[in-house]
């Protein structure tokens, strides 16, 4: 008999790839049924996955418990994530969040919990960085989530591939030589664990579904393998067919630059240039992870050719 797995988040880059790669995988989609779970039922991405077959779309409000218990009434398994809370609490808010979640959880009789976290930078910096928030929070609530009397398993993300399209405000800029500068203040040699976040999250999820006894306890660092920026760059630069370089630039210069969050960012990849994204076992960490997930992984080369960078 099939399990019910919900994914939350179902119609984002993390739940829609884990919702498309068990729909695909000839072994997990016999294995489980599943519970999209998603804040509008209306929306254009909810409506579509009606046309899929085995999908229930289920409403779910992550700040209603009334609405979770609900949502997750008669599933086996949870694919969870929570996404960043803007307010002056966000901190508070978002672990709140992820609580509600995972009590729901327990209290459904929900038998395993997939969580995606994210390394906590300040306790790996011995608290040198404080202001990464959208990373500590999530590292907090894995702490919970630890405590609590449900099997469970971790999945921390490395960089969005995605992210180098969509987050404009940190896009390589033009320079008065023609040539587009991708400028940050770490060092050129600053390494990334790059992630195709909606061609690849459901890879590693889909090892834990797979065997869930094995991963049970256990965190996955999900990325294909680590870039330095100077490497990024080159890659960008080959994709738009334009000259793109790296340009290290002080740290104030990177903080003026940003529009918005600028101690995430600044302390993020000061962070990230000294002790390393995962900490300093990363590579060894993305190594790891990249050796059990079900599936090959796109390589940042693989995922330009099919989405060129487009230069704004």
């Amino acid at each position: 008999m099939s399990k019910l797995l919900a994914i939350f988040g179902a119609t984002g880059q993390q739940g829609s790839s884990v919702l498309n790669h068990v729909l695909n995988d000839p072994e997990l989609s016999h294995q489980y049924k599943i519970r999209a779970i998603t804040r509008d039922v209306t929306s254009e991405k909810a409506q579509a996955l009606k046309e899929k077959d085995n999908i229930q779309i289920v409403a779910g409000d992550v700040s209603d418990t009334k609405s979770l218990a609900r949502a997750l009434d008669g599933v086996h398994t949870v694919f969870a994530m929570t996404t960043p809370d803007i307010s002056a609490n966000a901190y508070e808010v978002e672990l709140e969040n992820s609580k509600r979640i995972a009590d729901a959880a327990v209290l459904q009789g929900v038998e395993y919990i997939i969580w995606s976290t994210l390394p906590s930078v300040r306790d790996i910096s011995k608290r040198k960085y404080t202001l990464v928030v959208p990373f500590d929070v999530k590292a907090a609530a894995e702490q919970y989530i630890r405590t609590l009397p449900i099997k469970k398993a971790f999945l921390s993300l490395g960089s969005f591939m995605e992210n180098f399209q969509t987050q404009t405000f940190l896009a390589p800029k033009p320079a008065a030589d023609g040539t587009y500068v991708l400028a940050r203040h770490t060092s050129p040699k600053a390494r990334f664990p790059l992630l195709d976040a909606v061609g690849d999250t459901g890879k590693f999820v889909g090892a834990i579904l797979a065997d869930p006894a094995k991963f049970e306890g256990q965190r996955l660092h999900a990325a294909t393998k680590l870039y330095t920026v100077e490497e990024i760059a080159a890659l960008l630069s080959k994709s738009a067919g334009r000259d793109i370089v790296f340009k290290q630039i002080s740290t104030e210069e990177f903080r003026a630059s940003l529009p918005f969050f600028q101690d995430v960012f600044v302390e993020g990849f000061s962070f990230m240039d000294e002790y390393g994204y995962f900490g300093p076992d990363s590579e060894t960490l993305v190594a790891e992870a990249a050796a059990v997930a079900r599936g090959k992984l796109s390589t940042f080369e693989e995922f330009l050719e099919r989405h060129p960078f487009q230069l704004t």
